[in-house]
């Protein structure tokens, strides 16, 4: 179809870019020998053969991106991507297609769900491979494009609006679209490349630095160790983790406006920073001293420290674990499946319909029942200083809705298929938050292995839907779109 030549063209670029990112672990693998270097050597050559065959094949077609194409290529980079990501786990691991695809989706929409166990033996590239994954999904590699491919010359507006998570969508730091996506990037390699020096003066080697803050900035939750976080033992690495967890968790606008201005005014402003660590802060109180007193731990301090661990990295969707926390109370489960679900800002790295969403929402439900008990009162629902517009109110009441639906329509389909309603539920509800671990057969103990093949492509498009915001993709399969 001509008519999506330029959707074709830009791509190609993309997965030229995405195939340079395989030098690194391709570096690794023929640097420490680790048995992997043919894989990524035929991954490499195959990838960048294909992304330059779609490039010359359409670059001839010039006009820029409308919103339909710029809907089209988020959604063909979110789901061909992970087909070449998908190739060294068939090769070096013998994974097969389902398997492979659900880890390399997994890694690209920084959910974290996993297939693989017997993390420690794997050879070292591929677990530089998952994680470096999760760290380029986490920013958005349409947003990695924009950024450093400014001669794409097809509209960067379209696929950056797409792109960038969050109801209002138009506001940007920069003027120019490319200065905005640059800026964004700049601040997230600035963070990894402190989380990185954090890590290793906690003790962790230097492989391990790297891979763990690859997935802690994306707030992905990949590991190289089965035990996650909890293999290292550590009360300095978990601090370092949830300090970086929570700076993930903020707006990376936020970040931006912070760094350029050299003030902490701009988190004072942010609207969503002050929810998001004070919901944070009611979890821990609350959910510590409940397992403290159900008898989990023997003192309050021990509880707090792995309450604190986890509400901070299930709420910001990480995913990352120091304990088997579903061997907590059901309620416990289920508060942080519930945190997840909506704590991260607009613009992080994390999932969930974000904390800007429920704060309209919240404020929405506010304006009803006020209007209940005064007909005739004028009340606008603001939100940082400003009235928030209806079209956004619209937006994000019907976004709620559809959430709604397919987290209950995918877990009936789960449960139809023989799963029980604990791990139906946590499974889908973790895979369209991209959040990972859920509770029951799929908790932190275990991993996506016990699914079928259908239930696994089951939560492959609840993590797509989830990492594309519902919309995007839905809206790719209407028939309406494919209209001329």
């Amino acid at each position: 179809m001509t008519r999506f030549a330029p959707v074709y063209s830009a791509l190609g670029l993309i997965l030229m870019l995405f195939g340079l990112t395989l030098l690194l672990p391709l570096g690794l693998a023929h640097w420490g020998g680790d048995g992997a270097e043919k894989s990524f050597d035929v991954v490499f050559l195959l990838t960048v053969l294909c992304g330059a065959f779609l490039w010359v094949r359409y670059r001839r077609c010039k006009h820029d991106l409308k919103v339909r194409d710029g809907f089209l290529l988020v959604v063909l980079v979110w789901t061909v991507l992970p087909i070449f990501g998908a190739l060294p786990f068939m090769l070096q691991l013998g994974l097969s297609h389902t398997g492979a695809y659900f880890e390399a989706v997994a890694g690209l929409t920084a959910t974290g769900a996993t297939v693989i166990s017997g993390l420690d033996q794997l050879p070292p590239s591929i677990n530089l491979w998952r994680c470096l994954m999760h760290w380029l999904g986490g920013m958005g590699l349409i947003v990695l494009a924009v950024a450093i491919l400014p001669l794409l010359g097809i509209g960067g507006r379209q696929m950056l609006q797409v792109e960038i998570p969050g109801p209002m969508k138009d506001s940007r730091m920069t003027p120019r679209v490319a200065e905005t996506a640059k800026g964004l990037w700049l601040v997230y390699f600035g963070i990894t490349i402190a989380c990185i020096l954090a890590y290793r003066w906690a003790g962790m080697s230097w492989f391990d630095a790297v891979c763990h803050s690859f997935s802690t900035v994306s707030l992905g939750g990949f590991s190289t160790h089965d035990a996650s976080i909890g293999y290292f033992d550590s009360v300095a690495i978990e601090w370092i983790t949830i300090v970086f967890m929570i700076f993930s968790g903020i707006n990376y606008a936020t970040h931006f406006v912070a760094f350029k201005g050299h003030s902490l005014r701009a988190y004072a402003r942010d609207p969503e920073a002050g929810w998001f660590i004070g919901v944070l802060a009611i979890s821990v109180v609350i959910l510590s001293n409940y397992i403290w007193k159900d008898g989990v731990y023997p003192d309050i301090s021990t509880a707090l420290r792995h309450t604190l661990f986890h509400v901070v990295s299930i709420a910001t969707t990480t995913g990352y674990s120091t304990t088997d926390y579903a061997q907590w109370s059901m309620f416990a489960g289920l508060w942080l499946l519930f945190l997840c679900s909506f704590a991260t800002s607009a613009g992080s790295t994390g999932g969930g319909i974000k904390m800007m969403r429920a704060l309209l929402l919240y404020k929405q439900v506010y304006r009803e029942l006020v209007r209940a008990m005064h007909p005739a009162a004028v009340y606008n629902v603001r939100l940082g200083g400003q009235t928030a517009p209806q079209s956004v109110l619209f937006a994000v009441l019907a976004f709620a809705f559809v959430y709604m639906v397919c987290i209950v329509t995918l877990t009936l389909v789960l449960s139809f298929t023989g799963l029980d309603t604990v791990t139906a539920f946590s499974a889908v509800a973790a895979s369209i938050n991209n959040l990972g671990p859920g509770l029951g057969s799929v908790g932190p103990s275990g991993n996506y292995q016990v699914l079928e093949d259908f239930q696994a492509w089951v939560c492959i498009f609840a993590m797509l839907l989830g990492r594309l915001e519902i919309f995007t993709l839905l809206v790719v399969l209407t028939p309406a779109f494919w209209r001329k």
